[in-house]
């Protein structure tokens, strides 16, 4: 298991493997042999940026029974997915705005996000391993008003895709098992959040096959894989949490 990260520090950027209160600088590319340089730097040290730059981020709707359950939905015979516009995308530590002209309900959802790590298109779900470099976390960000206020048309990409609605990171975690893992979301330190990826009708090794044979996937992409019960408003001011065990933990305050 390994813990990626980006950062910049007096001024120019890097990135390395996180181990406790320090970060092994590497080079090269980081989905492509990456190499330590021998180089250690303190986590206090640097400012975090985001993992990896993806040309897109696809997230899920409708993707756990639980939720599906209490909302009278019937399970998808595929991966309903939208898209996250990558001027959404943002570090842990960085604040989410409030958009311009809008004074509805902003809601967080806390999310797995997959990380790609190779050029992906039509496999099958035993070869995901060899395309997934990893797993971070994903708060999937929405102004929840928006969505369905023109009858005619579901606004998913427009209310999810403001400025600062895609926070990730703050890294990616490399060998662990998805299906294991567990999401929490806190807002100031108050649980809201807390379900297994267990219980997704399409657990991540099946999303990216499926969405594979929609189109192709590149390295850094991230699909966020649908948030479960729980999801709600933040006020500004609030701190929202992401926390997945073994992943990490991503943090972003409202206003």
């Amino acid at each position: 298991m390994a813990h990626w990260l980006r950062f910049t520090h007096q001024g120019s950027t890097g990135f390395g493997m996180v181990d406790k209160d320090t970060i092994q600088v590497c080079t090269g590319d980081l989905f492509d042999g990456a190499k330590p340089t021998g180089e250690r730097l303190t986590l206090d040290a640097v400012t975090v940026s985001m993992p990896c730059q993806p040309t897109k981020m696809l997230g899920l709707w409708n993707n756990f029974a639980a939720r599906a359950e209490v909302e009278k939905l019937q399970r998808p015979g595929h991966p309903l997915w939208f898209v996250k516009t990558n001027n959404c995308f943002m570090a842990h530590g960085e604040p989410i705005l409030r958009p311009a002209g809008y004074a509805g309900l902003v809601v967080f959802e806390g999310e797995l996000g997959v990380v790609i790590g190779r050029p992906c298109r039509n496999i099958g779900e035993s070869e995901a391993d060899d395309y997934i470099f990893g797993y971070t976390c994903v708060n999937d960000v929405t102004a929840r008003e928006i969505l369905r206020c023109d009858p005619s048309f579901p606004q998913w990409c427009r209310s999810k895709s403001f400025d600062s609605f895609g926070p990730f990171g703050p890294m990616i975690a490399t060998g662990v098992e998805p299906d294991a893992l567990t999401v929490r979301t806190l807002v100031n330190g108050e649980e809201k959040q807390n379900y297994p990826v267990a219980d997704m009708f399409f657990r991540p090794r099946e999303i990216v096959s499926l969405l594979s044979q929609d189109m192709t996937l590149m390295p850094g992409d991230i699909i966020a894989c649908g948030t479960s019960l729980g999801a709600g408003p933040i006020r500004e001011g609030e701190q929202v949490e992401i926390v997945i065990d073994g992943v990490g933990r991503l943090a972003n305050r409202f206003g």
